[in-house]
């Protein structure tokens, strides 16, 4: 897989968007995005999405017809995405897919993305049940979806006017920017209604939804390529996750400050899991995930600790309302097993999936913790290289939004890694390994959780923008991907991949004074330390699809920097 696609582009009227597979993309209205797409989607009774195939597009000067079909998931469906603009420049996008087989799914129609820059912007609710309600998009990222009972959008952003139809079911609308999506979803079928919910075999599903707009005002000038950076804080440490590939564990140097170790407490290969992470020699970070029906596996895993460098520790819910979550009862349980075992290790707490289940359930946490902690999954969602790049941006929200839910507490943000480690909305056990060693590996390495780009010399400079997004002051660490393997800053015989060198780079400012800023427009990014001898070191990305001239100003300097696309440097003053 290349980093990026050359997608397709379709053209009507005022109207323009992208071809990406399955999604009509940045959907344009006199060349100002309206919406981030407008897709089909289906999911599975355990949230799992299949992906459809686009057997053949049809398009003529004012109709594109994607057809469409998914056999993945137990699914069999099949029919067409159809976008039509009328004589009046009405865009409307149509939904019509029949299934042959009786399947339960969770959801199955139209989605709609708004771009994370409507932030804050007025929004008019027209409900399906009859009245029009005046609200906004949510400024700050919104725990609960931002508005229900949708028939209709209007809003106006950068100058452009839009309103939005919905037919075919009722929708409401979530913000994804918790998922570091750079988009608000508006979808059907309501999570209020019963699900999953039986597709039976010949059922047809009929969707669209119809766009409206006007230009009102002039757009906003695009950002500059300057960067500005304070002085702040300390910079935070970097971490690289435990390997979960199977063994042999190849030989390699030390790489970060620590390495964050997940243990699994219902899983026999824990032992063998903890024991691997601390042969790396590095300080641990350690999470446990309790197991339901054993609470005092954690007595044991607590007794496991004796005499390993330790910096801090966690425990998660497996199950219930508190699922993911570091609530009071785990806390305590924790301190009760550390309490036995005789050891004094700092405590920290909070979500082990995305910060979603921080943002939602922030009030579960006990107030005694020592620092809170999240992670995060650029594609969850969705799998281009687009929304990878597209995340950056939302990290910077979302640190952001945790440093201030943290108060006074240091936030250490991660595991990081390109695709979802576990699938924390299903409803049936993980797969577990079917030894107490590691000839298969263990979480991740079970499911489908790798990704081609991680072999990419591009992700270097991701991971350096991904720093720069999350290192504010209040940020303690950032534990980006494995140590080794598929999803490793190293393949599996210990060879560097390119971002290793990222990687590499970021840690060698450990204990800095940190230089932090805020990127002008998602696309080019700079981080720095500044040293004891009064040295700045500057880390520069550029995540962009072409070459950017980069300034970077500080307290004490100015920097220039011609960076290719893809592509990241040093610079010391």
């Amino acid at each position: 897989m290349t980093w990026h696609t050359a997608w397709p582009a379709w053209r009507s009227g005022p109207w323009s968007l992208d071809l990406r597979d399955d999604e009509l993309a940045d959907i344009a209205y006199e060349g100002r995005v309206a919406l981030r797409s407008i897709r089909a989607v289906v999911r599975d009774r355990e949230w799992a999405t299949a992906a459809f195939t686009v057997d053949r597009i049809d398009s003529t000067a004012t109709t594109a017809t994607l057809h469409v079909r998914t056999t993945e998931l137990g699914f069999d469906l099949r029919g067409s995405v159809h976008v039509e603009v009328d004589a009046t420049s009405a865009l409307r996008v149509s939904l019509d897919l029949e299934t042959a087989a009786d399947v339960d799914t969770n959801r199955t129609g139209l989605v709609v993305l708004h771009p994370a820059g409507v932030a804050g912007c007025p929004l008019e609710v027209i409900h399906a049940s009859g009245p029009v309600e005046h609200s906004e998009f949510p400024a700050e990222i919104s725990a609960h979806q931002p508005a229900f009972d949708i028939a209709g959008l209007g809003w106006i952003v950068d100058g452009l006017a839009v309103d939005l139809r919905f037919s075919g079911d009722v929708f409401e609308m979530e913000d994804q920017r918790n998922w570091s999506d750079a988009s608000f979803k508006t979808y059907s079928r309501p999570l209020a209604l019963p699900f999953p919910y039986r597709l039976a075999a010949g059922s047809r599903i009929r969707q669209s939804v119809e766009m409206r707009a006007a230009v009102v005002a002039a757009s906003t000038p695009a950002g500059s390529g300057t960067i500005t950076l304070a002085e702040s804080g300390v910079f935070p440490d970097i971490v690289v996750g435990a390997a979960t590939a199977p063994d042999p564990a190849p030989v390699a140097d030390r790489l970060g400050a620590a390495v964050l170790v997940e243990l699994d407490l219902a899983s026999s290969a824990w032992h063998a899991a903890l024991d691997r992470a601390a042969r790396s020699g590095q300080p641990l970070d350690v999470r446990f995930v309790l197991a339901d029906d054993d609470p005092d596996a954690l007595f044991a895993a607590a007794g496991a600790l004796r005499d390993l460098d330790v910096r801090r520790v966690a425990a998660f819910q497996r199950s219930g309302d508190a699922r993911h979550v570091s609530d009071a009862a785990a806390v305590d349980l924790l301190r009760r097993a550390l309490a036995a075992a005789g050891e004094t290790i700092p405590i920290v707490g909070g979500a082990r999936s995305h910060f979603t289940e921080l943002n939602r359930e922030r009030h579960r946490l006990p107030d005694d913790l020592d620092g809170l902690v999240f992670s995060t999954t650029p594609l969850f969602h969705a799998r281009g290289t687009e929304q990878l790049v597209e995340s950056l941006a939302m990290q910077r929200l979302i640190v952001e939004q945790a440093v201030r839910l943290a108060g006074a507490l240091p936030v250490h943000v991660g595991p990081i890694a390109l695709r979802p480690r576990f699938n924390d909305a299903a409803t049936t056990p993980p797969p577990m390994p079917a030894h107490a060693d590691l000839r298969d590996g263990y979480g991740p390495a079970l499911i489908d959780a790798d990704d081609e780009r991680q072999d990419a010399p591009e992700l270097a400079a991701w991971t350096i923008a991904s720093a720069a997004a999350l290192a504010v002051p209040g940020t303690a660490s950032i534990a980006f991907f494995e140590e080794w393997g598929p999803r490793g800053v190293r393949s599996s015989d210990g060879a560097d991949r390119a971002v290793a060198d990222a990687v590499r780079a970021l840690d060698a400012l450990r204990g800095a004074r940190l230089l932090h800023g805020a990127s002008p427009d998602g696309l080019v990014w700079a981080i720095g330390g500044l040293l004891p001898d009064g040295t700045e070191t500057i880390l520069v990305a550029n995540v962009d699809r072409r070459e950017r001239a980069i300034t970077v100003r500080t307290p004490r300097t100015d920097l220039s920097a011609e960076l290719p696309a893809g592509s990241w440097s040093t610079r010391r003053a």
